[in-house]
């Protein structure tokens, strides 16, 4: 239980579904986790919750797409540590409108939140991620203690449902873009993942979950015949963040019981 001991993590849309299970599972492993929602209060709540664990976090709003408040979070990240050895770009959101119905506010919307904001942090946040690298010796050619970005992309970047334009095509730029940074991150000993989860119950799918005949449809087109939990993809996260996967950049793990590669 301490695969990330002594790691500074950065989470964003952490206040519940799961940024918050991410955020919780790289507590239990040892990491100190800065745990970042626009919802103020949520965020506070969900790293209360976690320090009556016994864990380290800290809870603090963050609007992704605002700069200003990027930088302030990062500023107190550096004041307090100089580094960051993890930041997962999670916090994201939906539209849902037909695409020839789609308005210039519901794409500047889900644009600016959905990928904007992986931009944006990751550009602000390289300084204290390359200064984690370095400090690891990684860039000189160890195996493990690089730094490392992993990104939420999704299922719908390849599969689509109706209503989901702007979300599939944010979520789409996320995959490529994650495999462009790993490209340009590794020499400063940054590695760079993204995960694609299927339709995991949170708050997000439950339009979908929730109604049976479209449940239905879904778990016929998924081998192993349950919806996921945000459980399933922090525990991919964990994984794709630690030293266990020292070796695997530019790389995008699906999390959907098998729903990608269909029947």
């Amino acid at each position: 239980m301490s695969r990330l001991e002594g790691k500074i993590a950065l989470v964003t849309g952490a206040a519940r579904g799961i940024g918050f299970e991410i955020a919780r599972c790289f507590a239990q492993e040892g990491a100190e986790v800065y745990l970042n929602d626009v919802d103020e209060s949520a965020a506070i709540e969900a790293a209360e919750a976690l320090e009556a664990s016994g864990f380290k976090v800290h809870g603090d709003r963050l609007d992704v797409t605002d700069k200003a408040e990027i930088e302030r979070v990062l500023e107190a990240v550096e004041a307090a540590h100089g580094r960051l050895d993890i930041l997962v770009n999670n916090a994201g959101l939906n539209v849902r409108e037909d695409f020839r119905h789609l308005t210039d506010e519901g794409w500047e919307k889900v644009r600016a939140t959905n990928l904007d904001s992986v931009v944006a942090l990751s550009r602000l946040a390289f300084p204290l991620l390359k200064a984690s690298g370095s400090a690891s010796g990684s860039a000189s050619g160890l195996a493990s203690g690089l730094a490392c970005v992993l990104n939420l992309s999704s299922i719908t970047a390849t599969r689509h449902l109706r209503q989901l334009a702007a979300y599939s095509a944010t979520k789409g730029a996320v995959s490529a873009l994650s495999r462009a940074m790993a490209v340009e991150f590794a020499a400063f000993g940054i590695r760079v993942n993204y995960l694609c989860p299927g339709f995991i119950d949170t708050a997000l799918t439950s339009r979908y979950i929730k109604n049976p005949a479209i449940a239905k449809a879904l778990l016929d087109q998924t081998p192993l015949k349950r919806f996921g939990t945000p459980e399933d993809v922090a525990k991919a996260a964990l994984f794709l963040v630690s030293d266990d996967a020292a070796f695997i950049t530019g790389a995008g793990l699906s999390v959907d019981g098998g729903m990608a590669v269909g029947l």
